[in-house]
């Protein structure tokens, strides 16, 4: 009997199909509200439409496109990395286009690792960050993210043999799924750290400009020596409604990105040219209105409404300072998967449990804020009137 790749084994799809295929049973039987995907509900600005519609006229636009994307698209990253971190790129060699971060995470590990090569990756993470170095054959070595620690990794605790046999190490501030996020003097550490293994670092910034009550998030080539070391992804996929549209780039570490640019160069043959003319214009907008097009208000008002809610049903949650996501705790003799479920099938509320982000994410499960502020109302009085909240003491 034929058999796939043993790689699948340790891809952790499998939380989200079964939650995909509860929903629909429930669905047919209540009121069901979706807070499990990170997928904007919101359409992009009216302007970037426009320039796609236009773009898609222009003769030579269903052409192959470069993979390291246009000259356009490369020159307006490295202004606004000028304009939004004080980060100088260059364009030829230090920015390079991708079909979406997960893109060009899931081949670096490809580019990067030989089978059995050590990676340190956070946990609980992205999916993609320990999948990418399964897919690859290397071993992921997890870095807990903890709450006593900020959910930032704990660079004393690696080991001195494992942090000298690491290739590369994953981070993500603004985090998803923890929502936590990291300070420049961290960025600092990390640097120090990765010149002293000689360890590549990989910082995936997506939630850059979703950030609330006037936090910036810092990038990650912001500190002090991080190009030496480092690259950073960035997306257009949260911060200008633009997921369906796969674009993103990584900057950084010319020599870092060369090989990703060969994977990629035998992948695929680059973002289709109207979406590069779109994101350009997105970049060129926010950075000529100084930052007036970031998505962080929008979510703040979401943060602030669930949370609020869920408070007044006796739920309370630390407030986080970006992202989409909310990192809720979960009332004690529950096991995230249980709870998940229950929310579900008794309050018709959809969220992902943290074990599916990692051991680490036991505990906790992550609520998506893709829905209007009524309709998060109204999924928090759901919650409530389950009266899930209250049995706590009886499942100890």
């Amino acid at each position: 009997m034929r058999q796939p790749s043993k790689r699948l084994e340790h891809l952790s799809a499998a939380i989200f199909s079964e939650m995909a295929s509860r929903k629909r049973e429930v669905a047919k039987k209540r009121v069901v509200y979706d807070l499990s995907i990170g997928s904007p509900d919101q359409q992009p600005d009216p302007r970037l439409l426009e320039t796609l519609v236009a773009a898609i006229q222009q003769p030579g636009a269903f052409g192959y496109a470069l993979s390291e994307g246009t000259a356009a698209f490369r020159e307006e990253v490295a202004r606004w990395y000028q304009f939004r971190f004080e980060v100088e790129l260059t364009p030829d060699t230090e920015v390079h286009s991708l079909m979406g971060s997960q893109d060009g995470l899931a081949h670096f590990a490809l580019a990067w690792t030989d089978p059995g090569d050590l990676v340190l990756v956070p946990d609980p993470g992205y999916p993609i960050y320990a999948g990418s170095v399964h897919l690859a054959g290397a071993v992921p070595y997890a870095m807990p993210l903890r709450q006593e620690n900020g959910f930032l990794p704990d660079l004393t605790a690696i080991p001195e043999d494992v942090a000298n046999r690491a290739k590369f190490m994953i981070l993500n501030y603004p985090n998803n799924p923890v929502s936590a996020v990291a300070t420049l003097s961290f960025f600092e550490e990390v640097v120090a750290f990765a010149k002293r293994h000689d360890m590549i670092v990989v910082h995936d910034l997506a939630y850059s400009e979703m950030a609330f009550d006037g936090y910036q998030p810092p990038s990650f080539l912001q500190a002090p020596g991080a190009k030496d070391v480092g690259i950073e992804f960035n997306s257009f996929s949260k911060s200008f409604n633009m997921a369906g549209c796969r674009i993103a780039y990584v900057v950084g570490n010319s020599e870092i990105i060369k090989p990703l640019a060969v994977v990629k160069s035998n992948v695929d043959y680059g973002v289709f040219l109207p979406v590069q003319q779109m994101a350009v214009e997105a970049l060129r907008a926010d950075r000529l209105s100084g930052g007036a097009n970031a998505v962080g208000p929008v979510y703040q008002e979401r943060r602030d409404v669930l949370l609020s809610a869920l408070t007044e049903a006796g739920w309370k949650i630390e407030p986080p300072k970006a992202t989409m996501f909310v990192w809720a705790p979960i009332p004690d003799g529950w096991t995230s998967r249980e709870f998940a479920f229950a929310l579900l099938d008794e309050a018709g509320v959809v969220v992902i449990p943290g074990s599916a982000f990692g051991e680490e994410g036991e505990g906790y499960v992550r609520i998506a804020l893709v829905q209007t502020p009524d309709v998060l109302r109204q999924a928090a009085q759901s919650i409530n009137e389950s009266g899930i909240l209250t049995r706590k003491t009886e499942r100890v």
